[in-house]
């Protein structure tokens, strides 16, 4: 059973993933209301960065834009399948939705990807080169090494589009259950907030009992 704390419509907008960066924040922006990444599950990490969170979809993408104000934006891994939920990081976690398991997408500021399907924390296969490729993922920030700081915080956006052909899906599917994340291992103050709400005694993420719902309805 799937804990439905939280459930959305999201807004269907054609050819989005053929779109430049700019166009992209603007149709997002402008067409779809923010969602908040606001639940601090676990008091001990009780700092949370304002995280909004627009979300689309095409006939072929699921698209999101993360606008993130924190104080330390701190992204140190250049390298795909690297550690980056170390960095100021955001992710993606969805159900797979034709067979068990489910997919973590995790991209840092600087726009280094990870990718996998698992069927637990530890029970996993990273996504191949050819298919990281296939997630297009641009941002505010250049993919260079940044540690910035700053107590009034700073601003940093990312979009990330996701094919849903790296779902197993041949067609948009009519909705599809997953959780949003922003963590930050090794930032100034570590953190881990989500969209949906985690009922757990400490920081974990891969736990698809506690995803959300999303409805991508054409209207």
């Amino acid at each position: 059973m799937f804990d439905m704390n939280n459930e959305i419509d999201v807004r269907y907008i054609p050819s989005i993933e053929e779109m430049s960066y700019d166009e992209t924040v603007r149709r997002l922006s402008d067409n779809t209301e923010p969602e908040m990444l606001s639940c601090v599950n676990w008091p001990e990490y009780s700092y949370a960065p304002e995280v909004r969170l627009n979300l689309a979809f095409s006939d072929k993408v699921l698209a999101l834009l993360y606008q993130v104000r924190e104080e330390h934006v701190l992204g140190s891994v250049l390298d795909d399948n690297g550690p980056v939920w170390e960095d100021s990081c955001v992710e993606a976690f969805i159900k797979d939705p034709v067979s068990d398991g489910y997919y973590n997408f995790e991209i840092n500021c600087i726009g280094s990807k990870l990718a996998a399907h698992r069927l637990s924390r530890t029970d996993f296969e990273f996504f191949t080169v050819d298919k990281l490729s296939q997630i297009r993922s641009f941002g505010s920030l250049s993919h260079r090494q940044t540690d910035m700081v700053n107590a009034a915080g700073r601003e940093w956006s990312l979009v990330v589009m996701i094919p849903f052909s790296l779902l197993g899906l041949e067609d948009t599917p009519r909705s599809l259950n997953c959780n949003f994340y922003k963590c930050g291992d090794k930032c100034m103050r570590p953190h881990y907030i989500s969209w949906s709400p985690i009922r757990l005694p400490k920081p974990d993420f891969h736990c698809p009992e506690y995803f959300g719902k999303i409805n991508l309805i054409k209207k």
